[in-house]
Parts: C-alpha cells; structure tokens; sequence
C-alpha cells in the first residue's frame, strides 16, 4: 500500500507530521488518541485501502513536534485544518478516537465545509477531573524509561492491545527506548479538555457515527446524553472491546466504520 510522509507547519512553529496512502476520494483522515500516535491506525488504513486515507501525529505526539508553544484545542483544530487544506481535493470524512474523537468533533463544529461525515470512536464533548488528570501523568511518569529493548517494555506495560501498541511505538534513542510523548505535555493536554464543548457538538452539522465500547470509558448516561444532544447521530456498540477499540476489536471496528463511510 503506497504512503506518504509529510508535514505542515503550524502557527505556532510546530512541525505537524501525517502520511497519506494512496486511494480513491474521499480521503478519511485519522486521529489517534492521547499518547497514542498514528502508527496505531495503520491497519485501519490498510483495511480502508481502496481508499485515501491520511493518518495524523497530533501536536505533542509521535513524529510532530513533542513540546509545542500551545496546547489549546483551537491549535488541535488548526492543526488539522492546515493537513486538510495542504491535502484538499474534497470534503473529507474524519474519524478520531478518544482525545482524537474530540478534535474531530471540533473541526466539524469550526469547519463544516471540509467534513463529508465524521466519526468518534470513544468520544464525547469533553470533561475529566484534576484528580483523572493527575493519575493519568503519575501513571506515564512511572514508567521507567529507558527501557533496554522492547521485550523490557512488554514486561512493564503488560500484553494488552493499548500495551503492545505503546510498546511498539517506542522510539531507538542512544539510551534505549523511550515513548513519543512527553507525560506533562499529556496532562496540559488533558487541561484543554476539561470544559466540555456541548455548544461545539451541538452545532455539528456533518452525519455522524458514534463508535462505543462495552468495555470504554463511559457510563450508559454519559453516551445517551451525548448521543441525544447531536444533531445528526446514529450510534453502534461494539462487544468485548475496550476505549481502544480500534486494537482489540479491530474487526467489528472496521465493519462499522467501513458500513457508515459507504452508505448512501
């Protein structure tokens, strides 16, 4: 499958890297979840061949500048924007898990124009504690980097879909390997995020697929809430899958996503 590695620069001065595989139009764009990067959906990419597919390292993230300026989710938005843009032929559909579903959600709010139809995979309109967000940067801080090679790695962080992806995505540096994020840059991230945006996700216009797990991150009254407030949702579950669906439970993930990319 042909790819492409490229970048565009951001306002701030950040470096924002995404590869393109080749493919018919419309393009889906894709983003990853918060200390995840792009190298996660390159399966999806591969089972979405026929299409053009073009997968984003979000600021902060893989191979996109580590320690950006700015962090606000407008600078998400913009990032993402600006990849749309450099790429544009069409509209295109966008599809984001986790802290990617609600950059994707806020694009379609800020940017109805160039969104064909979206897609949140394990997303909502935002929210979280100080206290969630703290666990979260306690937790990448504790591990304990670098590690000798990956099969160290694969003994800390266990043999979980999320964990073998983390492992996998581990960068070769003079010391060992070490993760493609930065654990205070995720928790400022997560700040971002922590007001949620229902005016933004009651404005988007685009059809929309909302993608839950059995096994996620949201309570029944959190989904049917957001659900409800959307203007033009439909809603799939998917069975014995967690909020990182799209590594294990990758066939139903694809034949939900594939189904609503092709409807008429």
């Amino acid at each position: 499958m042909a790819a492409e590695h490229r970048e565009v620069t951001a306002f701030d001065g950040a470096t924002i890297a995404y590869t393109v595989f080749a493919g018919a139009e419309p393009a889906s764009v894709i983003l990853h979840g918060l200390a995840g990067s792009s190298n996660e959906f390159v399966p999806t990419a591969t089972a979405l061949a026929s299409r053009r597919v073009i997968l984003v390292d979000q600021r902060g993230h893989g191979a996109s500048t580590r320690a950006p300026a700015e962090l606000s989710r407008l600078a998400f938005v913009d990032d993402v924007v600006r990849v749309i843009e450099a790429e544009w032929r069409e509209p295109v559909d966008l599809v984001g898990q986790s802290m990617g579903a609600h950059t994707a959600m806020l694009v379609a709010a800020h940017r109805p124009e160039l969104i064909r139809r979206l897609v949140m995979l394990e997303g909502d309109a935002g929210g979280g504690s100080a206290d969630d967000r703290a666990a979260i940067g306690s937790f990448f801080r504790s591990w304990p980097v670098p590690f000798a090679d990956r099969a160290e790695a694969h003994a800390f962080l266990g043999d979980g879909a999320l964990a073998r992806a983390w492992a996998g995505d581990l960068e070769r540096r003079a010391d060992g390997l070490r993760p493609r994020f930065d654990p205070d840059v995720m928790v400022r991230t997560l700040e971002g995020m922590s007001a949620p945006n229902q005016r933004e996700w009651e404005s988007v216009s685009a059809p929309t697929l909302a993608v839950y797990a059995d096994g996620g991150m949201f309570t029944e009254e959190q989904k049917a809430h957001f659900v409800a407030r959307g203007r033009s949702v439909a809603r799939v579950d998917l069975v014995g899958a967690s909020h990182d669906a799209h590594l294990d439970a990758f066939d139903e993930w694809i034949a939900v996503l594939g189904s609503f990319l092709t409807a008429e």
